[in-house]
């Protein structure tokens, strides 16, 4: 699994639209649509919010990562 298929699950999981999740960690929906299609990875400041916002740790959102 990607990085992007990663935020992307979480993402539906928590039951977030892309705008709305980018509006919880401070980027534009843009942004988030790029990580979910792998043009783009995520900063490593944004990972953390990420796995903050998701209420996950590091080992869980990078266990499933290639």
């Amino acid at each position: 699994m990607k990085i992007g298929e990663k935020i992307k699950e979480l993402r539906i999981e928590k039951g977030l639209s892309q705008k709305r999740l980018g509006q919880e960690i401070g980027v534009s929906q843009k942004a988030v649509d790029y990580w979910e299609r792998g043009v783009n990875e995520p900063k490593a400041s944004y990972i953390i919010a990420l796995v903050n916002l998701f209420d996950i740790t590091y080992d869980e959102f990078f266990a499933e990562i290639n």
